[in-house]
């Protein structure tokens, strides 16, 4: 299972390394512009709201034998509830969109509001399927059928490490300038509008698309690291036993040689 991760691992780490910088700097981009932006002309998917209603898109794997991986992902997202969310919780405005099987199934089992159309998208790993995603809730929101949307995930660095985030995912968040710092201008060619209508959608579904990347050469790693790690232990293990035996066959042996020696000192005497 080591190996296999190992060759996963590798595809899985150049998908998110290549993906990364660009889609970072589309999400700088975009929230660059929203920073920018003055008046609601076109910026529904920036307009902040009181949050009555909350998705939060839970991205976990779909196997286990990982260690800690799903775990701490599920840790963080009830913490997150529970920081954040605790009343919409309690009036059962939270729901939670499960990417990936454990995620869902520890969350179905535990009342959570979970929905599982989206579960099964590491069974078909490409753009179209997490665009899909993406969609559904960027209308959601425009539907007012949610007042925030925020992702839970792990941030690959490398086959050993994993960050645990939580990331903003609609209302788009805006660029905090320090003080006396200078906020990005761009010179919009077509009309702003145009741009930021075309813009927009893109680059949510390469942020959530990233995330998703991110998550699967994270899992691959974790679950590599658990396999070294439990292939060690299983060698400790199988050298504390291979002792042990070899301690009890040399005592059934001394035991024997005591016992002929004995008989034959009898026999003489």
């Amino acid at each position: 299972m080591k190996m296999v991760s190992a060759a996963k691992l590798s595809r899985a780490q150049d998908a998110i390394l290549q993906m990364r910088p660009y889609a970072q700097k589309l999400q700088e981009l975009l929230s660059n512009i929203v920073s920018n932006s003055e008046g609601d002309t076109g910026m529904s998917l920036a307009a902040e709201r009181p949050v009555e209603k909350v998705l939060l898109i839970v991205i976990t794997s779909d196997r286990g034998l990982a260690g800690a991986y799903n775990a701490n992902l599920i840790k963080l997202a009830k913490l997150t509830i529970k920081d954040q969310y605790t009343a919409q919780s309690a009036k059962g405005n939270l729901t939670i969109w499960s990417i990936g099987k454990k995620g869902y199934e520890h969350f179905a089992k535990n009342n959570f509001k979970v929905s599982e159309t989206y579960k099964d998208i590491f069974l078909h790993l490409n753009f179209q399927n997490v665009q899909a995603c993406a969609q559904a809730a960027v209308k959601a929101f425009q539907n007012k059928e949610f007042d925030a949307v925020q992702i839970v995930y792990s941030e690959f660095k490398n086959a050993a490490t994993q960050r645990f985030a939580v990331e903003k995912f609609l209302p788009i968040p805006k660029v905090v300038s320090k003080a006396g710092a200078k906020k990005s201008d761009f010179i919009f060619e077509p009309a702003r509008e145009e741009l930021i209508a075309e813009l927009m959608p893109k680059i949510l579904n390469t942020q959530l698309y990233k995330a998703v990347l991110d998550a699967n050469a994270s899992e691959h790693g974790a679950r590599m690291t658990a396999m070294d790690k439990a292939s060690d232990n299983a060698n400790e293990l199988l050298k504390s036993l291979r002792l042990s035996y070899n301690r009890a066959r040399q005592a059934a042996i001394t035991t024997e040689l005591t016992e002929i020696v004995s008989g034959a000192a009898a026999l003489q005497g």
